[in-house]
């Protein structure tokens, strides 16, 4: 069983060495060969040219093939590899196109497995996690109202005026800024067109408290089934969404405006207008080499019963760049790492999956995640 691992950009490295270094037989695929020997050629020489056509070549059954490429090439992959009788794993959220192929893995009687980095991923474990410990808990009633928030985020250490790093070309930054969201607030269906109108305050539970600015992103309302939440629980609060340093709105209104400028025009010019601006803010606000990044994540379920909480617990993470480099690569790579070896021991059933639900995989995933981040503690704030 052979793993080809695509694409060796930042948040690829950690995941890729340590399955190499564990002994694993691993191929390395990218499309330019010479960076990805810059970042693993100590460890392996076997490393080729990534296209698709070479990849079906190589491909046998039983191997896996993990997508570190951009999200349009996972679906791609994945058919290929119910072509050629392998597994496949990726990072990113499950696409509809994806989630189509369910049955077909399933009948195959192999796994697509996905959400599986940092968010979607770490965050899908400790919601697993509160939600069974909701479940298993004296407190547990039909009748309790339930709030669930899950905000992360990477930010920089040290914060600088524009209240944000890139590590890489920012224009996918920049057009999640022109997508809706949909969340529950206050037992109703929030849909907001544009995340800074629907920012609020967010106080941290780190040991040295901190408040951050919070925007819903996406459509949380998948994410409940996902969670398990029963269609009978009374759900107050639903939120799945971006954390950003305090100020960052302030200092990003002009991108605001320029966005909303933009509304209206051609797809084309829209996007021409947004790698351009991408450019100038990657010159003016990009990492040092070095220089230490920050991920923050928190997910929290709070029940209560007239009024007053019963169940109220959060998972806290605090994570930055050290010798080790970046905190965003280990906490998206390591995770990866273990999907591949879950599914390698047949511990993740056929089918196309997001992060595991098992008991026993979710805390075996964060046992690892506390050897990544700095600050990992699951806070119980009743008791």
């Amino acid at each position: 069983m052979t793993i080809h691992w695509c694409g060796t950009g930042l948040s690829s490295i950690p995941g890729l060495r340590r399955l190499i270094e564990a002994g694993h037989p691993v191929t390395v695929w990218n499309r330019t060969v010479e960076k990805a020997r810059a970042e693993v050629g100590d460890l392996t020489q076997d490393i080729r040219a990534f296209s698709l056509e070479t990849l079906a070549e190589a491909l046998k059954p039983g191997d896996i093939a993990v997508s570190m490429l951009p999200a349009d090439q996972h679906v791609g992959i994945a058919r290929l590899c119910l072509e050629k009788g392998a597994n496949f794993c990726s990072s990113s959220y499950i696409a509809p196109e994806m989630r189509a192929l369910d049955e077909d893995f399933r009948e195959a009687g192999l796994v697509s497995i996905n959400e599986v980095g940092l968010d979607p991923g770490i965050d899908h474990l400790m919601a697993h996690d509160l939600v069974a410990r909701y479940r298993a808990s004296k407190v547990y009633d039909n009748d309790n109202v339930l709030s669930f928030t899950s905000y992360c985020g990477g930010v920089p250490k040290e914060p600088n005026a524009f209240r944000y790093k890139f590590s890489w070309a920012p224009a996918g930054v920049l057009k999640a800024l022109r997508s809706p969201s949909r969340s529950l607030r206050h037992f109703t269906e929030l849909r907001v067109a544009r995340p800074w109108d629907a920012i609020s305050r967010y106080d941290a539970p780190l040991p040295v408290p901190e408040s951050f600015e919070v925007y819903p992103n996406r459509d949380s309302y998948p994410f409940m089934e996902e969670y398990r939440f029963e269609k009978h629980w009374k759900v107050k609060d639903f939120v799945r969404g971006t954390i950003r340093l305090n100020g960052w709105a302030d200092a990003w209104a002009p991108i605001f405006r320029e966005i909303e400028a933009l509304e209206g025009k051609p797809l084309a010019e829209i996007n021409a207008a947004l790698e351009a601006r991408a450019a100038a803010l990657l010159k003016e606000n990009a990492y040092a080499p070095g220089e230490p990044d920050r991920v923050v994540l928190f997910v929290a379920l709070k029940a209560e019963r007239d009024g007053k909480p019963v169940f109220h617990q959060t998972w806290a993470m605090d994570a930055w760049g050290d010798v080790r480099g970046t905190a965003m690569g280990r906490l998206v790579s390591v995770p990866v790492s273990l999907a591949i070896q879950a599914v390698l021991n047949r511990e993740i059933p056929a089918g196309v999956h997001g992060a595991p639900h098992d008991p026993k995989l979710v805390a075996r995933w964060l046992d690892q995640v506390g050897h990544l981040a700095q600050f990992l503690r699951r806070i119980d704030h009743l008791g």
